[in-house]
């Protein structure tokens, strides 16, 4: 005898918590231009921070700095979707300096720098080792440093120690990583020794730090 055919609706297709997001747009939390759309380059393979995590990162931010955004200088040394570098000014940095070396990222983030008319933002085409360098030599310091390079390319542990002579006293390294930067006594890397972690968590396969050197 044949089989009923069931009435049961089909279940409808999993959707992913975080994949739409990740793969056109993210938005500002806060400041300014709260809840403005950033388009994201998906075809480039960037891997901007997530709208909570940056929620979450900008509060402890905010919670070291008393809020204070007025005087903050801020370098962003691989832009990426500019969620980050954007976030920063919309809460009213001073300035942010973002930097990418890919020529079509640079250009989208002009693209956004002109929509919003971010007066406060500067954007260069560069490698993020040679603009730190260049930039410490000069003298220049930042009050607040991103550090959210691409993963598994050992970016991390070559900017970091340039972080030290680009940073105001006093001042930040918000940091993304594949890894976790806590490590049980004795074995911290060499070029992670001279940083204290001040907060960190992990979302999803993202880890992520608030640090400050110890001067």
């Amino acid at each position: 005898m044949p089989k009923k055919p069931s009435s049961k609706p089909a279940k409808p297709a999993k959707v992913p918590v975080h994949g739409p997001q990740h793969a056109n747009q993210v938005r500002i939390i806060g400041g300014q231009w709260k809840r403005t759309p950033l388009p994201v380059l998906s075809a480039l393979g960037l891997r901007p921070t997530p709208d909570r995590v940056r929620e979450t990162a900008f509060n402890w931010i905010n919670h070291q700095r008393d809020a204070n955004w007025a005087n903050a200088q801020v370098l962003d040394l691989f832009a990426g979707s500019g969620a980050l570098g954007f976030e920063a000014a919309s809460r009213g940095a001073q300035s942010v300096t973002m930097i990418d070396s890919n020529a079509q990222v640079t250009r989208q983030l002009e693209e956004i720098k002109l929509k919003l008319k971010a007066e406060n933002v500067q954007i260069m085409r560069g490698d993020a080792l040679s603009v730190a360098q260049s930039a410490a030599a000069r003298g220049q310091r930042y009050d607040l440093i991103f550090l959210d390079p691409p993963y598994q390319q050992s970016l991390l542990e070559k900017t970091l120690p340039l972080c030290s002579k680009l940073l105001k006293e006093g001042g930040l390294v918000y940091a993304e990583s594949g890894l976790a930067l806590e490590f049980a006594e004795g074995e911290t890397p060499e070029w992670l020794a001279d940083w204290e972690i001040i907060r960190a968590d992990k979302a999803g396969m993202v880890f992520y730090h608030l640090l400050k050197y110890k001067s």
